[in-house]
């Protein structure tokens, strides 16, 4: 049986929260001890263990304490209450900016961190070539790490993290800042730390790494430990948090059900675009929408590899005869992935009069590379032989791609390999 490396249990950190700072001293003089403050619970009776070898991953949503949990693993937050036994040597990468000295310089901050992790300067000296050759910010290693971009500290403070033998790796969400190269050397270093059997814990928002890395997943939310399990049971539940439910049941909907019936709109369950950018002539209005993964659950998050549909509907205040209602999926950068209407799809489509309302589903398997997407939504047409917007949403909301496996360029092919040897 592998070894336990981590051992938590029922722990706990509580902090006391005052309305105002003159309180804190009202507290401490008062003679019959009344309380001047409220206790807040940033982790409650959290207990899980983690073997030697495991890619383990936390996730939940901002808030959860996923943090805060990391933060007293590495000794740099005492808990209130529980026990935490750590069998190993631990190298952490938490927030940017933990462990190192903004004034020294990148070279002196690689020996501080040598000696916080108890090596002499002849062993940090002896893996310094790997840990410049990883982090690849040329010249700038000799410059204070204040004048660093964001992407330059992160790729130091990684490289360091990595190259300095770690029997327990720990990451925080810090690694987002890096770019997709610097990302993908870093998740091949996992690949090599896990052939090692070494152990990572990884915190992240990034609900395809933990479907591609983990070997198993445990879901905080509200400073409490809601489940743990494998990665695709837990994302699953994630998704249900994240909508603010989690009783699947809450958010399954009949692709033709109204939303009236369900005492909510749809959109209200989907993480919009705080920016609402939409325009129009006004002859139609873009009620509501919703995206449904495969089991009809309003959900930003999809699986790659699984059918999932966009639906919206919409009320028009003047006859129309032909219109057309489409969907566009563009990436962060603005450029068109994919997308569709009505009219390209052939969908016969009666005319309508003032006061109706229509509901469009469009139904199809997500081929898309796993990433970040936005959606956006139109209802057009022509009126006099010219192409008419009658309402647009545009980037409506986000679409979270899950994926284990890319390929290259936008989609997925979906090619099935046959080798003879």
């Amino acid at each position: 049986m592998a070894e336990t490396v981590i051992s938590v249990k029922n722990l706990e950190k509580v902090y006391r929260l005052y309305e105002k700072p003159i309180d804190r001293l009202k507290e401490s003089l008062d003679i019959f001890r009344k309380s001047y403050h409220k206790e807040h619970y940033a982790l409650k009776n959290i207990s899980f263990d983690i073997k030697k070898g495991e890619t383990v991953g936390i996730i939940g949503i901002n808030g959860a304490g996923k943090s805060t949990l990391l933060k007293i693993i590495t000794g740099v937050l005492k808990p209130s209450s529980g026990e935490l036994k750590i069998n190993g040597r631990i190298s952490a990468l938490l927030e940017l900016g933990a462990g190192f000295n903004m004034d020294y310089t990148g070279i002196e901050n690689i020996y501080l961190n040598g000696t916080m992790m108890g090596y002499t300067k002849e062993e940090t000296e002896a893996r310094l070539d790997d840990i410049l050759s990883f982090a690849d910010i040329g010249d700038f290693v000799y410059q204070p790490v204040k004048t660093y971009s964001s992407g330059m500290f992160v790729r130091l403070a990684f490289a360091v993290a990595v190259n300095i033998d770690p029997e327990i790796l720990i990451v925080d969400e810090a690694l987002s800042v890096g770019d997709v190269f610097f990302q993908a050397k870093c998740y091949n270093k996992f690949e090599e730390f896990k052939k090692q059997g070494k152990t990572i814990l990884l915190v992240t928002h990034s609900m395809g790494s933990v479907l591609r890395y983990c070997d198993r997943v445990i879901l905080l939310n509200k400073g409490e430990k809601l489940a743990e399990g494998t990665p695709a049971d837990m994302v699953d539940l994630y998704k249900k948090v994240l909508v603010g439910s989690e009783d699947a049941e809450k958010t399954e909907l009949e692709e033709t059900a109204p939303p009236e019936q369900e005492g909510s709109l749809w959109k209200e369950k989907l993480i919009l675009n705080p920016v609402q950018n939409d325009y129009g002539n006004g002859t139609a209005e873009i009620t509501d929408f919703a995206l449904c993964d495969s089991r009809g659950r309003i959900t930003n998050q999809i699986e790659k590899g699984s059918d999932f549909t966009i639906k919206m509907k919409v009320r028009f205040r003047s006859p129309v005869s032909d219109p057309i209602f489409a969907f566009t999926i563009v990436n962060l950068q603005g450029v068109d992935v994919t997308g569709t209407n009505t009219m390209y799809e052939k969908a016969p489509i009666k005319p309508v009069k003032a006061g109706d309302e229509i509901t469009v589903c469009f139904r199809q398997k997500m081929d898309i590379q796993g990433g970040e997407y936005l959606l956006s939504l139109g209802c057009t047409g022509f009126r006099d032989g010219e192409f008419t917007v009658y309402h647009r949403l545009y980037e409506v909301c986000s679409i979270t791609v899950l994926s284990d496996k890319n390929t290259v360029g936008f989609y997925d092919m979906n090619s099935e390999v046959t080798i003879r040897q």
